[in-house]
């Protein structure tokens, strides 16, 4: 009598249910999970990892879908096994299924290359039941029995070879797509790459490892970023951390032993296929192959998580055999899932918008200047300078050649016209970094409001040598040069900005007011118009157009504008004060009294509106006397 299969089903039978309700506890399960997170935002790098990817841009969302995909792709394998089990062919569609599947999984997110790995995986160890040991001793003395090991019987080379053909196929498509140059990561990114000591360099990779690994165990410290110091460097064999290391390849090595020489083939295909799911999907990210740009990141241990779940269901299966009291074993398994739901609910609330997911960083990573510089943007962001100065102040402490920060942070003292600490900061920032525009375009602006107007002008463009379209900075040059009565650069620098930009509102109405002001009425109509039908809901440009036309005794369409900038914003108090000048040009003295009032309801200070308004009732006055008589 053949002897049956082991089923970990049997062995922790006290868990067993029928499949309809088992799937219905995994669904409920990952609903408590993520529910509280469904309508969150794209928050920190989902921008450009997803709104902005290429190629997610074109297929939609990619998380989703690369989730999707892997699901569908595994489901194919399955399928396929079904139908080998039950004595028909192995089914070579759904080979191919599981090739598209996951190919586009690999477009979508960078951990789609690794699905297809683990497609081969399952289909050696499970479906062909390979003794991975066995098949290398083979190898090693060139047995020409290949066939012994199931290899050829089953068609698993032939299978192998076209999933990764079809993933190098695709690989290839995205590089065409993307670009094939590899990305530019600085020391901050990931330290230990940057290195000069290999003992240093591999020292931390391995460290990196483990608490990844202890991450699987326990994700309780949890950050969107651990660049910048949040984990220093080991840099001697005395620093108690090798501690760490030198446990998880102590597990590791047991592990793989055991999967490679235990006597038991079930033992050996489910660990091997347990390690297979941890270790491969996490080699992309183990700076093996190629530098990455992050110390450590939730995103890369998704898929190493199934085969972590794989180890431990099959080691809970050995206590729940030994074990004499299995309720006690079988309440705290229950515990350890109650806990990591609740984590898991914590922490998608958390991911739910930016100043969450950037406070609770906080404790996790005090030391990180990345972690302070988020939480100051995205106070600022919000209008709470004065907080945001704080983390700021806090980002540059901890990274003094953080120049994103100290550019915030003069942005920020600009404004507060603190111009001295700001040009400082500025300058500080773009001698650590000579090529950041952004800080050059500042300094110009700084130096613009210090009224050291050569220097200004020299600082920006050498941010627009930098940063070739730069649409912002062009803005300010001509501000600069409209300062210095340089009425022709500047309009030509404004030019610039708006076809760089062609919804670039600010130059668009400078060129306007420039024009208006140096009496090129019909000069300043004709640029008034052309930026209207670029940007045809801008009340500033409508205001600034009407000026324009009511200069030009154009009252009827002047005042259709008016209304309609009025309209748009009823609350500015400059256009309910220049209709009211337009009416009383146009002897229409009921409605400029009704809008002079109005403009000094909103804004009784308001330059010229008040004299304008005194002149106007004067005016009535005297008609009302003459009526009179």
């Amino acid at each position: 009598m053949a002897q049956t299969e082991p089923n970990l089903d049997h062995d922790i039978s006290w868990f067993l249910l029928p499949s309809c309700w088992a799937k219905t506890v995994v669904a409920l399960i990952s609903f408590l999970c993520f529910a509280n997170s469904y309508d969150g935002d794209f928050v920190f790098d989902d921008s450009e990892a997803i709104i902005n990817n290429k190629v997610a841009g074109i297929v939609g969302r990619a998380d989703l879908l690369c989730a999707l995909f892997f699901l569908l792709s595994f489901l194919g394998y399955c399928k396929a096994f079904r139908e080998n089990k039950e004595g028909h062919n192995f089914s070579v569609f759904w080979v191919l299924v599981s090739v598209l599947l996951g190919a586009i999984a690999m477009l979508c997110k960078e951990q789609g290359i690794t699905i297809l790995g683990l497609n081969a995986v399952f289909d050696a160890l499970v479906i062909n039941k390979l003794n991975i040991l066995e098949f290398i001793q083979k190898l090693l003395r060139k047995d020409k029995l290949m066939e012994s090991a199931g290899l050829l019987r089953k068609g698993l080379l032939f299978r192998i070879t076209l999933l990764m053909s079809g993933g190098a196929g695709i690989l290839y498509i995205r590089w065409r797509i993307m670009g094939t140059g590899p990305p530019a990561f600085t020391e901050v990114d990931n330290p230990a790459s940057f290195a000069d000591s290999l003992f240093v360099r591999a020292i931390n990779y391995n460290y990196y490892y483990s608490l990844n690994a202890w991450l699987l165990l326990c994700p309780w410290w949890l950050c969107f970023d651990w660049s910048m110091g949040c984990i220093p460097l080991i840099k001697s064999v005395s620093d108690w951390r090798i501690i760490a290391l030198a446990a998880l390849w102590f597990c590791l090595i047991g592990l793989i032993c055991q999967a490679l020489y235990s006597e038991d083939s079930y033992k050996r295909r489910i660990l091997t296929l347990g390690l297979g799911f941890l270790i491969i999907p996490f080699l992309p990210a183990s700076n093996l192959f190629f530098r990455v740009g992050f110390v450590v990141a939730e995103r890369v241990i998704y898929l190493p998580s199934i085969g972590y779940c794989i180890l431990f269901t099959y080691g809970f299966s050995l206590l729940s055999k030994q074990a004499k009291k299995k309720k006690i074993l079988a309440v705290a398994v229950l515990g350890i899932l109650l806990m990591n739901i609740m984590r898991c609910a914590l922490r998608s609330s958390q991911w739910r918008s930016e100043e969450q997911l950037f406070r609770s960083a906080l404790s996790v990573c005090p030391l990180n200047a990345k972690v302070h510089y988020n939480v100051g943007k995205n106070l600022a962001d919000k209008g709470n300078q004065s907080a945001a100065i704080k983390y700021y102040r806090e980002a540059v402490r901890l990274n003094p050649k953080y120049v994103h920060a100290m550019n915030n942070l003069g942005n920020i003292l600009k404004e507060r016209n603190e111009l001295q600490e700001a040009e400082e900061l500025l300058s500080l920032a773009v001698q650590i970094q000579p090529d950041f525009a952004a800080a050059w375009m500042n300094l110009g602006i700084v130096q613009n409001s210090l009224r050291r107007f050569e220097e200004a002008e020299q600082s920006y463009w050498t941010a627009i040598k930098h940063r070739k379209k730069y649409p912002d900075c062009y803005y300010n040059l001509g501000r600069l040069y409209a300062d210095l009565n340089r009425h022709v650069d500047a309009l030509n620098a404004w030019r610039n900005a708006t076809v760089l930009k062609p919804e670039h509102s600010l130059a668009w109405n400078n060129m306007i007011i420039l024009l208006d002001n140096t009496g090129n009425l019909a000069q300043a109509e004709a640029v008034g118009r052309e930026a209207l039908e670029l940007i045809p809901n801008d009340h500033s440009l409508m205001f600034s157009l009407a000026n324009v036309l009511g200069k030009s005794q154009k009252y009827k369409e002047s005042e259709a504008l008016f209304l309609k900038a009025i309209k748009a914003n009823p609350n500015a108090a400059s256009y309910h004060g220049n209709l009211a000048v337009l009416y009383h040009r146009w002897g229409n003295l009921d409605l400029a009294k009704k809008h002079y009032e109005v403009s000094l309801k909103l804004d009784p200070m308001a330059p010229g509106t008040k004299e304008n308004y005194n002149l106007l009732r004067r005016k009535l006055e005297q008609l009302q006397r003459k009526g009179g008589a």
